[in-house]
């Protein structure tokens, strides 16, 4: 049934007049114009349309996060826009690949005119960084000293107000420290895991000094490789040795965000924990998106600059490949891995453990 009282038409309501008119490329003002040029607008104005929507389903996503308690109910809006937010990145992906369609030689024919205008003046990207938890101190040195030296004062003042906000990195942390029942009454879920991993790793010891057609400096290595895992279980349940592992950067998380995290992953299955595992693969799937697309611009970049400087000043490729390696956001998710046990192994849980499963009970 209609609702509307005045007629909507649809250049209008897309305002089409002011986006196809939105392209104005600098090489003209010069002279004749760069054909490619207007790809290379196009292609960066659809990143920045994209942006936005990324950063609207954010700003919900945040906003759940932020309450005292989040109920089951609530995590299912924000699977689905996280969810929202993976396609998305995977569309931004495959566009680089349009982008690719141009040589070279084609970019450098406007590329001169640029000049210092780049990718580091994106304020929404910044703002989909720190939104999600790349602030100014996680970052590489050179972003750290150059995040904000290209932005006019008003972005710039902008950004830093917005660096005091908490991030969903931040919030889901806080989530996670609120699970109610790593310690239950008597049940110490704990206890029985270092017990279960002990017996792993005394298992995986007893099998490479069984296996006879192996080099002996083959054994070594691996029987090394066991006791350095050995040493990551014990820093993970040990306070003192966790939080000298979090000075050293080896994890974001606070220990006991981690071992919600990691009690998640492995009962995932349960019933209560569908929805919060989700939550987790989604973040997983966001940073890793976030990764390939670093990397494909790096790609694309290398390919069309070669060792040439960015327009912005930065090192351009190399620049582009740090970050991809070093600007990381949810990486303890990924390290995951390292802590989890076979399915056959796990420690089962107390009948009375199991009805009081629920992120709806306080955790304080």
């Amino acid at each position: 049934m209609q609702k509307n009282t005045t007629p909507c038409y649809y250049g209008d309501y897309l305002q089409l007049d002011k986006i196809l008119t939105a392209q104005a490329p600098e090489s003209e003002k010069y002279g004749q114009e760069a054909h490619d040029e207007t790809l290379f607008i196009v292609v960066h104005q659809v990143y920045e349309l994209w942006f936005k929507q990324i950063l609207h389903e954010l700003k919900a996503v945040l906003a759940v996060f932020a309450e005292p308690a989040v109920k089951d109910q609530q995590l299912t809006g924000v699977v689905h826009k996280l969810k929202r937010v993976i396609s998305i990145q995977q569309l931004l992906n495959q566009q680089i690949s349009v982008m690719e369609t141009m040589t070279p030689q084609d970019f450098m024919s406007f590329r001169d005119y640029l000049v210092p205008a780049s990718g580091f003046q994106s304020v929404q990207f910044k703002m989909l960084e720190i939104g999600l938890g790349l602030k100014s101190e996680y970052r590489i040195d050179f972003d750290k000293n150059s995040f904000y030296s290209r932005l006019n004062d008003k972005d710039r003042q902008f950004l830093q107000a917005l660096e005091t906000e908490p991030s969903l990195f931040e919030l889901v942390q806080n989530w996670l420290e609120r699970m109610p029942f790593l310690q239950f009454g008597d049940f110490s879920f704990w206890q029985m895991y270092q017990d279960a991993t002990s017996q792993m790793l005394d298992e995986d010891e007893s099998t490479v000094r069984a296996i006879e057609q192996i080099a002996e400096h083959e054994r070594e290595l691996q029987l090394k490789e066991i006791d350095n895992t050995r040493a990551k279980f014990a820093a993970l349940l040990d306070d003192e040795k966790y939080q000298q592992l979090q000075q050293q950067g080896s994890f974001r998380l606070s220990q006991r965000a981690m071992l919600s995290a990691l009690f998640i992953t492995l009962y995932q299955e349960e019933p209560v924990f569908n929805l919060p595992f989700q939550v987790l693969t989604c973040l997983t799937e966001i940073d890793e998106n976030l990764t390939i697309w670093r990397y494909k611009h790096a790609m694309m970049v290398q390919r069309m600059l070669g060792t040439k400087i960015g327009t912005g000043g930065s090192s351009g490729h190399d620049y582009l490949k740090r970050t991809t390696e070093k600007n990381r956001i949810f990486t303890d998710l990924f390290h995951m891995a390292t802590f989890l046990l076979p399915k056959a192994g796990l420690p089962e849980l107390p009948e009375q453990v199991r009805k009081q499963l629920g992120f709806y009970l306080s955790g304080h």
